[in-house]
């Protein structure tokens, strides 16, 4: 099935509110157990980049997760961080996990590499891929840790609604129309592993990780 792109920002408030207020907490569970699984060498402390980070709920997992490190989110949506930061305080992670307004391929990050570079679910909102995988070359160094997960393109329209319908049954239909639209323009693995090689990160390594995931680790 031909990818079908959908807007690479999500501002529209109803739209926020939605996503801000979903549950995630299988899925995000999940993103920071397979992160711990495959990145085992992580040293004690360090500072981690979270690209395309929402409302913040990964970004302040990956905090709670890791005392000793100080995590940075960045997005491009200011709506969505207004969330995030909400919560970063309301979990008292204000000290360590923080948020800046950045939108791929403009500079927005304070720092010039950091020990992690990951993201989550960014990848299908790209309308140039290359966005990312520059980015994530660009921040950074020889020894970092590189982990991006994200949703993988259904062979047919009738598979995309059926996961809808698996895995989001009860959500507002707000979520579960963007779930299928993501669906819809989610790349596949075959295709990151060409993004892959084409911005020189061809030591990362690509996997399926589930019926609709795969992810990329170092």
């Amino acid at each position: 099935m031909k990818r079908t792109p959908e807007p690479e920002l999500m501002t529209d408030a109803e739209q926020v509110a939605a996503y801000a207020g979903a549950d995630f907490e299988v899925p995000h569970s999940r993103y920071v157990e397979l992160l711990r699984e495959r990145l085992p060498h992580l040293q004690r402390a360090g500072t981690a980049l979270d690209i395309g980070c929402g409302p913040g709920d990964i970004t302040c997992r990956l905090g709670r997760a890791f005392p000793h490190w100080h995590v940075l989110g960045i997005d491009g949506s200011e709506p969505m961080l207004q969330h995030a930061r909400d919560l970063a305080r309301r979990l008292g992670l204000e000290q360590r996990v923080g948020f800046r307004l950045c939108r791929l391929p403009l500079p927005g990050s304070p720092a010039d590499a950091y020990d992690l570079v990951c993201s989550n679910s960014l990848l299908h909102h790209l309308a140039e891929p290359m966005h990312l995988w520059g980015a994530v070359a660009s921040w950074s160094h020889a020894r970092s840790s590189v982990f991006v997960m994200d949703l993988m393109r259904p062979s047919s329209e009738a598979e995309a609604r059926r996961l809808v319908e698996e895995y989001s049954r009860d959500e507002p239909e707000v979520l579960r129309r963007d779930f299928y639209n993501s669906l819809l323009a989610a790349y596949r693995p075959e295709e990151v592993r060409d993004q892959l090689d084409r911005a020189g990160l061809k030591q990362l390594r690509v996997e399926a990780v589930s019926d609709r995931h795969w992810l990329v680790a170092s």
